[in-house]
């Protein structure tokens, strides 16, 4: 797919920077220039240059996976344009905590995991905008228990059985990234279109390619317990420039800040995030090639990605679409979520906010609330509907709630309304369901997404409200607590604020600190 948002010129993403006209060195010097290659590593962006005899050596360094390795099913629709042909982008950014190599292992510690399958400890999902006018970021506490789809690896041919209420961190051993970009968008409904993973050596190697990155703590700050706990880190209150070993350890750091949680490591990597990219924007030139030309090097062989993003020219598309995106308009957040029930110390998505956060990055509605008000782009379906009286349909009572128990006959009385409409194969199911808050269609594959798509239509549900679901076998009509009486569907006003539980940064925050754990200071 092209990087370049279409409608403007319409030539696609692996165009070359136009050459500049001058003399014999000026043109030596923008053909260095003219192989730029930006990329991202965990973060946002970098600037690199090298001479087109390097360009292959450049390609040869990265390194590509699959970009989706589960089935067919469980993957979210692709993004939908908006009315100029814009599309938007969603990449998954990785952390891996691979110790597959001696660099790794000494990084990384924990001797009895050498040469395990990696866990994606650091997960963060990067939306930039269909019009290029902002990015979003979301990140997942690598301690989130989520459903984990069948994967199956395509190298080995090795199926990994489906997982239910499991650490999401656990995904990228089975299969590899491709694994983790299913789990997300299974959870979250969100297209993913690329993956960047980057190991513990990647992150030393990209911090000091870059000159180190300025972090901040309110306090001296020592992240080791008595029994052993703890990154390492070892800082002196104010702002520091963090770069190899010591990038890694704040990047790593829970046992120090704040309450000792992932919740507050995800902070601290966000912080760090924000800071990389206001150094690199501020700092780098194309002016000192050798320099650009360590950063080319440490970057591309810092990667691994898909193969849609597995070469200088497609991450160079790729950067230019990002350079769009000012800093002030770039929103860091972490998932709403709340502590699992079932199980210690692990966390789930806080119901109704972390959805919310997710339907906002779908509809591509900017995080930071500065967007004008504008209409989701209509989702067209890839299949046209059935006629309404070959459409079959269940209708589900989801009118509980937890005030308030169901109300009786609901899901007789509307799979009535919709036979009086046409859709004479509507039948209520009698079986018990949980309540939901609003109402909301449900479908299996794409190939019944025009036909949930119609009984909306129908009704006046809005297409917002139609969701792809493994959990049912055709199209299904859960009526849900926003409409327990009356035969017209009246749908609640959208709220497109972002939910405060997200914890949300904004990229041009320069007073960013984090908070110091009093056990922990020195």
């Amino acid at each position: 797919m092209s990087l370049t948002p279409r409608g403007k010129d319409g030539r696609g993403g692996g165009a070359e920077p136009p050459q500049v006209p001058g003399g014999d060195r000026g043109r030596r010097r923008r053909r260095v220039l003219r192989w730029s290659a930006i990329v991202l590593a965990v973060v946002i962006l970098g600037t690199a240059g090298a001479g087109y005899l390097y360009y292959q050596h450049l390609n040869a360094n990265i390194k590509k996976d699959h970009l989706n390795i589960g089935d067919a099913k469980d993957r979210a629709a692709e993004s939908k344009a908006n009315a100029a042909g814009q599309t938007p982008l969603n990449i998954l950014l990785i952390g891996s905590d691979a110790r597959d190599s001696e660099e790794n292992q000494k990084l990384g510690g924990a001797k009895d995991t050498f040469n395990t399958a990696p866990r994606a400890d650091v997960q963060m999902l990067l939306h930039l905008s269909a019009d290029r006018s902002n990015m979003s970021v979301v990140s997942m506490p690598r301690d989130t228990l989520v459903d984990i789809p069948k994967c199956t690896d395509p190298d080995t041919g090795k199926v990994y059985g489906a997982l239910t209420s499991t650490i999401t961190n656990d995904s990228l051993g089975r299969g590899g990234p491709g694994c983790t970009v299913a789990t997300w968008e299974k959870l979250t409904d969100i297209h993913i279109d690329h993956f960047m993973m980057i190991d513990f050596a990647g992150v030393v190697s990209m911090a000091d390619a870059i000159g180190g990155v300025p972090v901040c703590v309110d306090a001296n700050i020592y992240s080791k317990s008595s029994d052993g706990h703890g990154s390492g880190l070892k800082l002196k209150k104010g702002t520091t420039s963090v770069k190899g070993v010591q990038a890694l350890q704040w990047l790593r750091t829970r046992y120090g800040f704040e309450d000792n949680t992932d919740i507050a490591r995800a902070k601290a990597q966000h912080q760090y995030m924000n800071a990389m990219v206001r150094q690199l924007r501020e700092n780098a030139t194309l002016g000192n090639p050798n320099a650009l030309r360590k950063l080319a090097e440490t970057a591309t062989s810092a990667l691994t990605v898909d193969d849609g993003l597995g070469s200088v020219a497609k991450l160079y598309d790729l950067s230019k679409e990002l350079k769009k995106v000012p800093t002030k308009r770039i929103t860091m957040t972490t998932m709403p979520w709340q502590y699992s029930s079932s199980s210690s110390g692990r966390v789930v998505p806080k119901p109704g906010d972390a959805e919310q956060l997710f339907r906002l990055v779908r509809e591509d509605i900017a995080l930071d609330g500065k967007d004008k008000k504008k209409k989701p782009a209509t989702p067209a379906s890839t299949d046209p509907p059935a006629a309404d009286d070959h459409i079959a349909v269940q209708v589900q009572n989801g009118t509980a709630s937890n005030t308030r128990a169901a109300q009786t006959g609901r899901a007789h009385a509307i799979a009535q309304l919709l036979t009086g409409k046409g859709f004479t194969e509507a039948v209520a199911d009698s079986s018990a369901i949980s309540g939901v808050d609003r109402t909301v269609i449900r479908y299996p594959s794409a190939d019944l997404e025009g036909d949930a798509q119609r009984v909306a239509e129908a009704l006046g549900v809005p297409l917002s409200s139609v969701k792809k679901s493994t959990d049912v076998s055709g199209v299904t009509l859960v009526v849900g607590a926003d409409w327990r009486s009356g035969t017209k569907y009246t749908a609640p006003a959208e709220d497109d604020k972002t939910p405060s539980s997200a914890q949300v940064i904004n990229g041009s925050d320069k007073k960013q600190c984090m908070h110091v754990n009093p056990n922990y200071t020195w």
